[in-house]
C-alpha cells in the first residue's frame, strides 16, 4: 500500500472515528448531566484539564521519538527499531512515575482548585481525583507501542482501538449511571475498561511485532540519544506554552468563579472542539503533501498553494464561526438541555467563536510551518502566549468573571496570528506579509457582514427555539454564508484553483463554473 493510499485510509478512519466518538460522547454527556447534575460535570471537566497539565511532563519526547523511528522503519532495520522502542519504553515508564508523584503531591490543593463544590467532601473529591490519575498513569504503559504503528503510517490501528474503547467506555458508564446514579461507580467503570484496553493493546501489538519481546536489544548510541534529546528540547517551549494557553481556562474558572460555571463552559468547548476536529482532519491530511511541494516546487508555486489552502480554511472556519455565534446557545439551552441557565453571556460566546475562527488561521500557519521545517524561529512564542493567557485571564476573571478568562485566551492567540505570517512569508516566500493581512481583512469583512445580516433573521425565525426552527436556521445560515463567499471571491485566483481541483475529482462541478477549468489544481500533482 502506497503513501497516498495509507493517508487516505487514515483520513477515512479518522473521520469515522471522530463521528462515532462525537455521538457516543454526546449521549454520555447528556445522560451524565441529567443524572448527576452540574457540579459533578464541572468536577469531571476540571480534573480532565488538571491531568492534561500534569501530562506536560512528557514535554514532546513522544514527538521526537516518533520522528526518530521513521528512518529505521523505512529501512526495515529491526535491530534499530528494537533499540528505539526499548529506549521509548524506559522513557515513558519514567514519565508515568513522575506524573504519579506529581499528581499525588498536588492532591492536598484540590480544595483550592474546586471552588464551591456543593455537598461534595474533600475526601470524595480526592478519591475521584485519584481515579482520574490512575487512568492517566496507566496510559503511559502502552503509549510507546503506538509509535511504531504510526511510524508505519498505520495510524488507523490506533484510531480503531481508540474508537472501540471510547464506545465501550461510554456504554459501560451510561449503564452504570442509569443503574446506580453514582459518580464513583461511573469512574470505576471507566478504569475497568481502560485497564482491559491496555491489556488487549499489549497482547495485540506484541503479536503484530513479536520482535518487541526480544531480550537481546542493543542500546542506542550516544549520538542517537543526543538527537532525541535535541529534538525534545526544541519542542519543550511549544509544549509548555500550548498547555498554559489551552488547558488552563477551566481550571482558572473553577478556582476563581466556581465549579458549576466550569461545567457550563465545558459544553461550549466540547462542541467547538469536536466540530474543529472534523475540519482539522482535512487540513492536517495535506501536511505531507506540502512537505513535498516545499522540497520540489518553486517559491511562487508554494505561495499559490499556501494562499489556496488559507482561503479554504478561512471559508470553512468562517462558516463554523457564524454558525456557532448564532446557534450554539440556542442549541445548548433550547434544543439539548432545555435550560437557559446552561448558556453563557453573548459576549463570552463571541470571544469563544472569534478564537475558533482565528485558530483556523493559526492551523494553516502551523501546518505550513511544520511542512517547511520551521521550528526554531518562533520557539519562544508559545511561552509568551501561555504567560499572557494566564496573566490576563487571572487579572480579568477577578474583575469581570468568566468573560475575562476568554479575553486572555483571545489575546494570547492573536499574538500567533500577528507574528507567524511575517516569519513564514519572509523565510518561505521571500515576501512581506502585507498581502496576508489585507486578505485577512477581506475575509473577516465578509464573515462579519453575513453574521450581521443573519442576526435579525435569527430573531424572527427563532423567536421560540424548537428543533424545527433550529433546523430552518441551520439551512438559512448555510445558504446565505456560502452564497456570500461565492459572490465575493469566485473570481479570485484562490477560488479558481480550488474549484478546478475539486472539478477534476467531481465532474458534475465542471458545469457550474465552466470558466474556472483553465487552472490545474491539487497538492499531489
Amino acid at each position: 500500500m502506497g503513501r497516498i493510499q495509507k493517508a487516505g485510509k487514515n483520513i477515512i478512519f479518522g473521520l469515522a472515528s471522530n463521528l462515532v466518538i462525537l455521538l457516543v460522547n454526546f449521549i454520555q454527556r447528556t445522560v451524565f448531566i441529567y443524572v448527576l447534575g452540574r457540579t459533578l460535570s464541572g468536577v469531571n471537566s476540571v480534573y480532565t484539564d488538571v491531568l492534561s497539565v500534569l501530562s506536560l511532563t512528557e514535554l514532546g519526547i513522544g514527538t521526537a521519538l516518533n520522528y526518530s523511528l521513521y528512518k529505521p522503519v523505512a529501512e526495515r532495520n529491526i535491530e534499530k527499531i528494537k533499540s528505539y522502542m526499548r529506549f521509548y519504553k524506559k522513557a515513558y515508564l519514567t514519565i508515568a512515575g513522575v506524573i504519579a508523584l506529581l499528581g499525588i503531591s498536588i492532591s492536598p490543593f484540590l480544595k483550592y482548585i474546586l471552588k464551591n463544590p456543593g455537598n461534595l467532601t474533600v475526601g470524595e473529591l480526592t478519591l475521584y481525583y485519584y481515579l482520574f490519575l490512575f487512568n492517566t498513569v496507566i496510559s503511559y504503559f502502552v503509549t510507546y507501542k503506538y509509535s511504531l504503528v504510526n511510524a508505519e503510517q498505520k495510524n488507523y490501528i490506533q484510531t480503531n482501538i481508540t474508537t472501540l474503547t471510547k464506545a465501550a467506555t461510554a456504554a459501560a458508564q451510561i449503564t452504570v449511571l442509569v443503574l446506580t446514579r453514582n459518580f464513583l461507580f461511573y469512574l470505576l467503570a471507566q478504569s475497568a475498561v481502560e485497564l482491559l484496553q491496555k491489556i488487549f493493546v499489549t497482547v495485540y501489538l506484541n503479536r503484530l511485532y513479536p520482535y518487541l519481546l526480544d531480550k537481546d536489544v542493543k542500546k542506542l548510541t550516544r549520538e542517537e540519544t543526543q538527537v532525541v534529546a535535541t529534538k525534545t528540547k526544541a519542542l519543550i517551549c511549544h509544549k509548555v506554552g500550548d498547555v498554559a494557553r489551552l488547558q488552563t481556562d477551566k481550571i482558572v474558572i473553577s478556582s476563581f468563579v466556581n465549579v458549576d460555571t466550569a461545567a457550563v463552559v465545558d459544553n461550549y468547548v466540547y462542541i467547538i472542539t469536536y466540530v474543529g476536529n472534523f475540519v482539522n482532519i482535512i487540513f492536517d491530511s495535506v501536511i505531507s503533501g506540502f512537505g513535498n511541494v516545499v522540497a520540489t516546487e518553486s517559491k511562487e508555486r508554494q505561495y499559490l498553494l499556501f494562499k489556496v489552502y488559507r482561503f479554504f480554511a478561512c471559508w470553512l472556519f468562517g462558516f463554523g464561526a457564524v454558525g456557532f455565534f448564532h446557534l450554539l446557545s440556542p442549541f445548548i439551552g433550547g434544543v439539548w438541555l432545555r435550560d437557559e441557565s446552561w448558556t453563557l453571556p453573548w459576549i463570552t460566546v463571541t470571544l469563544l467563536v472569534t478564537d475558533f475562527y482565528l485558530k483556523g488561521g493559526r492551523t494553516v500557519l502551523l501546518n505550513f510551518k511544520i511542512a517547511s521545517g520551521l521550528f526554531e524561529q518562533d520557539r519562544y512564542l508559545p511561552l509568551v502566549q501561555g504567560a499572557v493567557n494566564l496573566a490576563v485571564s487571572i487579572a480579568l476573571v477577578i474583575k469581570i468573571g468568566v468573560t475575562g478568562v476568554y479575553v486572555g485566551t483571545l489575546v494570547s492567540g492573536i499574538l500567533a496570528n500577528l507574528i507567524r505570517p511575517g516569519i513564514i512569508y519572509r523565510v518561505c516566500f521571500d515576501k512581506k506579509a502585507g498581502a496576508y493581512f489585507r486578505d485577512s481583512m477581506k475575509y473577516i469583512g465578509v464573515i462579519l457582514t453575513v453574521g450581521a445580516v443573519i442576526t435579525p433573521i435569527r430573531h424572527v425565525v427563532m423567536g421560540e427555539v424548537t428543533i424545527l426552527t433550529f433546523a430552518v436556521m441551520v439551512i438559512i445560515i448555510t445558504v446565505l454564508y456560502n452564497l456570500a463567499f461565492l459572490a465575493v471571491f469566485h473570481r479570485t485566483e484562490e477560488f479558481s484553483y480550488l474549484w478546478s481541483a475539486a472539478a477534476q475529482r467531481i465532474p458534475i462541478l465542471r458545469s457550474v463554473f465552466p470558466g474556472e477549468q483553465s487552472r490545474k489544481g491539487g497538492f499531489d500533482e
